[in-house]
Formats: structure tokens, sequence, C-alpha cells
């Protein structure tokens, strides 16, 4: 029996599936089991799997579509391992990662773990300047994964394990957006320990283009309000940061129509990131992208989360945004 089962949701993915599954192969601790499971895909990556099944434990399912919060739960539902762990599809996965877990589990066991995500040096030059937007602490506040954090740490889906005895007394992950939060959430008013495993960290090869990406960060905002409602006491002034900089922004820029030098904290801000962005990267033109991209994450966020708030903390128009429905049933 496996230590690690690996439980992957995929919905028309083989390319990154192939990516994952060959990352899972050099592994240097292959104590852990591969559920894949197909939610539904018009087009499966069942052949693309099938070459892997005699370098490591591969389970293949097909099930009809039910969003990946659902398709999560059915493949734990399966799950033969002790300790449950959970990537995106668009994840690579470093061959020391379950090495490095399981070293700090025996160490220093806890019921729950999660790591960060970083850029690899092949990923394109939007896909380091997205990864920048969504891990730096100019940005994020270090909420991601980093040593450095205005928020306590808590684990999300692209990487993050658990315990069968968690799964037992918490459940399983609610059929909505932000649903790693919740459950993370969960776990922690449960009483159970959560860690960060600084060196567990993933490759995460976010396929977006910029309108995608807004999107997205957009539905999280949304998505944020949703959680503080269900969880009181769970918003911190971290979260706020992306609206209070969109607002802040706007005052800047309309001042500045009458004393210009009111916007100079804007624009050294954004100085910041391109000079931070160039050089963890080391090209001009990915700090240049992360101007863009930091724009897109604070600004979509921002607009997302005050939308979401004015209607359902302000107007108590409670029901569940028909805006996040539409986005979470593509996924």
């Amino acid at each position: 029996m496996p230590y690690f089962s690996i439980i992957v949701p995929v919905y028309n993915r083989p390319a990154e599936v192939e990516e994952l599954a060959e990352s899972l192969t050099l592994q240097t601790c292959k104590d852990f089991e591969l559920i894949l499971v197909e939610d539904g895909s018009t087009l499966p990556c069942s052949e693309v799997i099938e070459k892997y099944k005699e370098k490591i434990t591969v389970r293949y399912f097909f099930k009809e579509n039910s969003g990946r919060s659902l398709t999560r739960n059915w493949g734990m539902e399966r799950a033969e391992g002790e300790y449950l762990v959970f990537f995106d599809s668009d994840c690579v996965i470093p061959p020391t990662y379950f090495q490095t877990v399981k070293a700090t589990l025996d160490r220093q066991y806890t019921d729950c773990y999660g790591g960060p995500d970083r850029a690899d040096d092949s990923f394109t030059g939007l896909q380091k300047a997205i990864s920048f937007s969504m891990t730096s602490f100019l940005t994020t506040g270090g909420i991601r994964g980093s040593k450095k954090s205005l928020e306590k740490f808590t684990p999300r889906t692209f990487n993050m394990g658990f315990s069968k005895k968690v799964y037992r007394e918490v459940g399983g992950f609610e059929d909505m957006f932000g649903e790693d939060i919740d459950l993370s959430l969960r776990i922690r008013e449960a009483g159970f320990n959560t860690q960060l495993i600084p060196d567990a960290f993933v490759y995460h090869k976010r396929r977006v283009s910029l309108k995608s990406f807004y999107r997205q960060v957009h539905v999280f905002g949304m998505a944020r309000v949703d959680l503080s409602l269900m969880h009181p006491g769970s918003l911190k002034a971290v979260h706020l940061l992306p609206t209070l900089f969109l607002l802040g922004s706007v005052l800047l820029l309309l001042f500045s129509l009458w004393y210009p030098a009111a916007s100079l904290p804007l624009w050294f801000y954004f100085l910041a990131i391109f000079v931070s962005a160039s050089i963890e990267y080391k090209r001009l033109s990915v700090g240049a992208l992360s101007i863009i991209t930091s724009s897109i994450q604070l600004y979509g966020y921002g607009y997302g989360f005050l939308k979401a708030f004015i209607k359902k903390a302000v107007l108590k128009r409670n029901d569940r945004e028909s805006e996040l429905d539409k986005y979470y049933k593509k996924k």
C-alpha cells in the first residue's frame, strides 16, 4: 500500500498530464500512487497516461463532468494511501518533492501541509510574469507559501496534502470556488495543525492569456467575500489590500490632474515590481511583463472583491454570484 495518494482532476488537458506524469517518474521517492480522474473530458488523456503505467503506479478513472471539487472527492474515496496529496494538472513536480515531504513528516508530523509554487527556467516570459504577480511579497503579501507572509499560511490544491484522518473527520471539498481555502479553514477549525514545507515546491505552469488571467483573479476576489461570510474572522487585512490599492490608485490619478506629483507613489511601486522581477528572472522583458500582470492581479482581484462586498455585505444579497458559477462550470 502506498503512503501517498496523489489525486488530480483533469479536464481536456492531455499535454499537461504528460508533463506531470513525466515529472513523477523522476521522483527520488516513489512511495505513491497517482489517481487521475478524468472529469467528463472530450479530449481524454487515457492514451497519454497508458505509457506511464510501467514506470509509476497509476489508477486512471473516467467519470461524468461534475467540477473539480466533486471530482477530487470522488478520487479521495478510492485512494489507498495514508496521505492524500493534491496537484493541479498544470503542475510539474521537482524530483525530490516526495522525499522532502516524507522527511519533514517523519521529523515533524502534521495532518495537513502545503507548499509554494514557482516558475521553472523553461517557462515563457508571460508564465514567469504571472508567477511573479501571484507569488511575490510585493503583490500578494507572500500568502501563497512565502517564508515571509502577511497572513497565516493556508494550503491550496495546486500543492497540498492531508491525512486520511482529516478526510474522515472534516470531509471533502465543497462544490464552490475557493474550495481549497474553505477546506483548509475547516481543517484548522477542527483543531488540526497545518505546516508550510517551503522546500516542497511545485512548478506551476499556468497556461493562461492576459484575458483569462484577469478573469481568474477577478473571481478570486469575489470568492474571498463568500469565504469571509462562511468563516467569520477569516478575512484579514492582507485580503483588503488589492481593493485599497484600486481605490488609492484612482484617487492618486485624480489628484494628479491638479498635482502631477501625486501619482509618484504609484510609479515608484511599479518600478519596484519591474526591478524585483527583472532581478529574479534575469530578464528585463519579464520585469516589464510583470508590471502588466501585477496590475491585472491587483486591480482584477480588488474590483472583484469590491463588487461582491457591496452586493453581499452591504446590500445583503447573499445568493451565489452567477459569475462564480459560470467560471466554475468551465473547470
